[in-house]
């Protein structure tokens, strides 16, 4: 046994660090009270008070059950609850309570002892309280009465030490057997006489050794009987047999015999249990005939291996023999093993190291031999493995990496099973939570994003959203979405572009000019609020869709605010088709937007003269008279294919020069004055039929208005990449203006100019932003605002139409 201690200790040494072998052996008495100080066991292990908090010391006892606590404050040792030996250690001579004092970080263990000593706190007690004999009167001086002797649950001193006779007599004495405890005797000492006293009593007392003292008592009474001179014989003084504790109840054990020399009823002999202190003899039955001893309960190896039993024979002259019955139970693999966890932590960062130790945990088996032998495993795990920490104790470690995205919990099945035949198993269930570790960058849903916006739109206009995902939880999938420089933290971002730090959503702060800027990409950043943040970025594509908000605008003839326009001479010999002069214009905006036609809008004399609509040039439709006028006032307009359509006017100012008109006109019939009162009646009704157009050019100018206010007061409408009509090309980059102006055009039909006012913006200007862009150039090409002169305006009409009025046309 000494070997194997010393094993034992070798093996601790190597494999666990810092474990004592020698335990620390303390002793208390029991029935103290709770929270009893036994010692200190802090300054015994030669740590410090605060190593016990900081180690988070504990108390871990093999049997499960804790008799004592640890103080982690003063390092104490204390009892938990009231101490009764005889109840944890029966009538054992030595009562030891063994567990370990154990430490974590590093773990260490510390073997304790702690020895319960016996007081004096139960007294003697006899079996039954009154005892009656039946002796033969002229019985042999010396003849010997067996009494089963009183029961002391204490020991040593504490127990019984000495028996008298209250009061005392002359008939009988005490003898002690010191080689048998279970019984003592009554020794006659003088023969008895039947017809001087029939019957005898006495007090039989038994004490104990304690201090005080402890007494307990059973009545005698004496019953004087003729002559039976034999007592029944046991064959054995002692039997013993041995048991399967999983014996079916009603099992013969054994079979006790005893002998009676008389015949007769003096020879009738009956086998009964003595009544003894703890009941033993409820789990076992006897036959009163044959003295076969049975199972009358379930025997448990693990309660008790060893039962102590007293058979009594009494014959039918009430003489009686007594003989011990020894059954010892054997052994059988009927518990499971058990699984006590000591400590266990959940949930566990998915970053920690290999190696990490999970949960510690004891496993036990109330077994013995073969059957008490233990094994561990774990079912069909990659992630953790067991490791032996000390005796019957295992630590829970990680032995691979853990990912909580992949998995965010762990069923780790620990498999406990015995060594018996057929073996027994038990098993328990760590769930083991994964807790999470920023360690997943957000993902946008796009590798790049394009969206669109129309020119002059509204300012903080939302144009699109990005979105991007972060895999981890909790704050670490918290994304935030910011603007960032794209070529590097020296440059400042886009400021006309932001994006909603929780939505997403990119806005377009003030309004776009297609013909200053086509394009422009920015770069959206998305961030985790992990700790330290993780990132990533995406490119966001603007594409500007322009919007017809330029008026064509007229190059020749140029006129200037204060100067009239030019002139063109006409010769007297012009025929049909000859090319009088052309109108040159251009449009800022791009694709059909920027598509010009043009129109003779008035004229002196409405059939000299016409226009091509691509074109631009201004013909003869006929030769000219003596009737035409010498200068010929023309109005073009130019407008341009956009919806709605915008427009602007030219005016020419044309000579025709006097020559021999009459060599290339015939001479007039007598029926002139007839041409002459239709030609007034055809003015008279192109009069009526100008004054019906400017009706309805006012009335089609004030239906634009109202339905350009509801464009405005809706907002621009977005379009889709499918959704922008094919015309839409990158033309060649025209300034214009940025914003939108209010004009005032003053026109009257008495003086020979027209007035045409610019006012100021109604958005503010906002600073030219250096964003990237699809143009070619650094700067988008820039047209500087034009002022739109009508000329002269002395034609017959009553007045000028406004510059919006002609746009309707």
């Amino acid at each position: 046994m000494a070997a194997a201690r010393q094993v034992l200790c070798l093996w601790a040494l190597l494999g666990v660090p810092r474990v004592r072998c020698e335990p620390i052996r303390y002793s208390v008495a029991e029935e103290g009270e709770s929270g009893s100080v036994v010692a200190d066991v802090a300054e015994d292990a030669g740590l410090a008070p605060a190593q016990l908090s900081a180690r988070r010391a504990r108390i871990a006892s093999p049997a499960g059950r804790q008799h004592f606590r640890l103080e982690r404050g003063s390092g104490r040792l204390v009892v938990a609850e009231r101490l009764d030996r005889e109840e944890m250690c029966g009538r054992s001579r030595t009562c030891t309570l063994a567990f370990e004092l154990l430490l974590a970080d590093p773990l260490q263990f510390f073997p304790i002892e702690v020895s319960v000593e016996d007081i004096n706190d139960h007294s003697p007690v006899f079996p039954d309280e009154r005892v009656t004999f039946k002796i033969p009167e002229r019985g042999d001086p010396g003849s010997r009465f067996p009494v089963e002797a009183a029961q002391d649950l204490d020991i040593g001193s504490n127990d019984i030490q000495a028996y008298s006779i209250i009061p005392e007599n002359e008939y009988f004495t005490v003898f002690i057997q010191s080689e048998n405890e279970k019984f003592i005797e009554l020794v006659l000492e003088k023969p008895l006489d039947r017809e001087e006293q029939p019957e005898m009593d006495f007090t039989l007392v038994a004490t104990d050794g304690g201090s005080p003292p402890r007494t307990g008592s059973t009545e005698i009474l004496i019953v004087v009987l003729d002559i039976n001179d034999n007592a029944p014989i046991f064959t054995q003084k002692l039997y013993i047999a041995h048991v399967l504790e999983n014996a079916p109840e009603g099992s013969v054990v054994l079979r006790v015999v005893a002998n009676d020399a008389d015949e007769g009823v003096n020879g009738d002999i009956s086998y009964q249990f003595s009544q003894s202190v703890g009941h033993r003899h409820s789990l076992f039955t006897i036959n009163s005939k044959t003295g076969e001893i049975g199972i009358a309960k379930p025997l448990d190896f693990e309660t008790e291996k060893k039962h102590k039993l007293t058979v009594q024979a009494v014959d039918g002259g009430g003489l009686s023999s007594m003989c011990n019955v020894i059954v010892e139970v054997l052994d059988v693999n009927d518990n499971a093993p058990e699984i006590v966890v000591s400590s266990f932590s959940s949930p566990i960062p998915e970053n920690v190291e290999p190696g990490t130790v999970i949960a510690l945990f004891a496993v036990r088996d109330q077994d013995s031999g073969v059957n008490g032998e233990i094994t561990c495993a774990l079912e069909e795990q990659l992630s953790f493995a067991l490791r032996p920490a000390f005796k019957n104790y295992y630590e829970l470690v990680t032995v691979s990496t853990l990912d909580r995205e992949e998995r965010a919990q762990h069923m780790v099945v620990v498999t406990a099973a015995d060594a018996g035949s057929p073996p027994l198993t038990s098993t328990h269930t760590f769930s083991v939570d994964i807790s999470d570790v920023n360690d997943n960058a957000p993902v946008f849903n796009q590798t790049s994003y394009t969206m669109y916006v129309h020119e002059n739109n509204a300012p903080a206009l939302l144009v699109g959203a990005v979105k991007a995902t972060d895999a981890d939880a909790g704050p670490n999938a918290k994304v935030s979405y910011s603007v960032v420089p794209a070529r590097g933290p020296e440059e400042e971002p886009c400021s006309c572009v932001s994006v909603n730090s929780e939505s997403g959503g990119v806005f377009v702060l003030r309004p776009l000019d297609y013909e200053q800027l086509r394009q422009l990409e920015v770069v959206v950043s998305a961030a985790d609020a992990g700790s330290p943040p993780l990132s990533s970025s995406v490119s966001v594509r603007l594409l500007v869709v322009d919007e017809n908000d330029n008026a064509p605008l007229v190059l020749h003839p140029s006129a200037q605010d204060s100067s009239p326009p030019s002139s063109e001479l006409v010769p007297a010999g012009a025929e049909a088709g000859d090319l009088v002069s052309k109108v040159v214009a251009v449009d800022a905006d791009s694709g059909q937007n920027s598509w010009l036609s043009y129109q003779l809008l008035r004229a002196t004399e409405p059939g000299l003269f016409a226009v091509g609509a691509q074109s631009g040039e201004v013909r003869l439709r006929r030769p000219p008279t003596e009737r035409d006028a010498a200068k010929q006032k023309l109005v073009v307009l130019v407008r341009d294919n956009g919806r709605p359509p915008l427009s602007a006017t030219a005016a020419l100012s044309v000579l025709l020069v006097p020559g021999s008109w009459d060599a290339q006109l015939p001479q007039q019939s007598p029926a002139a004055g007839e041409d002459d009162g239709s030609l007034t009646t055809s003015l008279i009704i192109a009069l009526v039929f100008v004054s019906l157009l400017f009706l309805l050019s006012a009335a089609a100018f004030v239906a634009c208005k109202v339905c350009k206010r509801k464009e405005l007061s809706s907002g621009p409408v977005l379009y889709g990449a499918s959704s922008v009509q094919s015309y839409v090309a990158d033309g060649a980059a025209a300034g214009t203006l940025p914003h939108a102006y209010c004009y005032e055009v003053s026109l009257t039909t008495g003086s020979g100019n027209s007035e045409f006012k610019f006012l100021k913006p109604v958005l503010p200007s906002l600073p030219a932003q250096h964003c990237s862009t699809g143009v070619g150039g650094a700067h988008a090409e820039e047209f500087p605002p034009v002022p739109v002169t009508m000329g002269d305006a002395d034609f017959e009409s009553p007045g000028m139409q406004s510059m919006a009025q002609l746009n309707g046309f």
